[in-house]
């Protein structure tokens, strides 16, 4: 039985990664090729886990004004900027958080795991940008921690299409993560 067969609205959380203005839009401080493509099938996903009751974390890039990490990416989702808002498109409801965090992993430095645990979260399903940074170190962050983890493949996106794809099989072989398409996880939620 694979991972996306056995969700369990209880016990399963949603985890948006990073879909940030800084990052989705054209004009955003580090922008992603194709993340407003992604748009759709993440708005699917979450309407689907928020009818059936899944609890859903968005992670946000949300730096300093002098952080480290500009002298490798410049200046991105600097805490107070639009750019280090979560897109309107699919903005979270008043009952679900957002979690700040400096490093790739929502986990590294964060009370991520922590707010799982809270809510008696045994499964995560992972999408957002960018699929070998943060969505990859995010994904080892969870299972490193036992959670069970899907990624979905057509919900997530790096800066280059080789880049994405050798993302996906690493977190697959190494991370033990299972990936899915929005069509597989969504007839699985059904």
């Amino acid at each position: 039985m694979t991972l996306v067969e056995t969700i369990d609205s209880d016990k399963t959380a949603v985890i948006i990664v990073d879909m940030l203005n800084d990052f989705v839009r054209p004009n955003g401080a580090l922008p992603v090729p194709g993340a407003e493509n992604l748009i759709p099938n993440q708005q699917r996903i979450l309407e689907k886990a928020r009818e059936e009751g899944l609890f859903v974390v968005y992670i946000a890039d949300h730096h300093m004004p002098d952080d480290e990490e500009f002298d490798v990416w410049g200046a991105h989702a600097v805490e107070g900027t639009k750019g280090a808002q979560v897109i309107d498109e699919i903005a979270p409801k008043e009952n679900e958080k957002v979690i700040p965090k400096r490093r790739y992993s929502g986990f590294f430095g964060t009370d991520l795991d922590l707010t799982l645990r809270e809510h008696d979260i045994e499964q995560v399903i992972i999408f957002g940008v960018l699929t070998d940074i943060c969505v990859n170190y995010t994904s080892a962050g969870a299972t490193a921690r036992g959670y069970e983890a899907i990624v979905v493949s057509d919900a997530v996106s790096s800066n280059d299409e080789e880049d994405h794809r050798f993302a996906l099989k690493h977190m697959q072989k190494v991370h033990d993560t299972e990936v899915v398409t929005t069509e597989e996880l969504l007839a699985a939620m059904s």
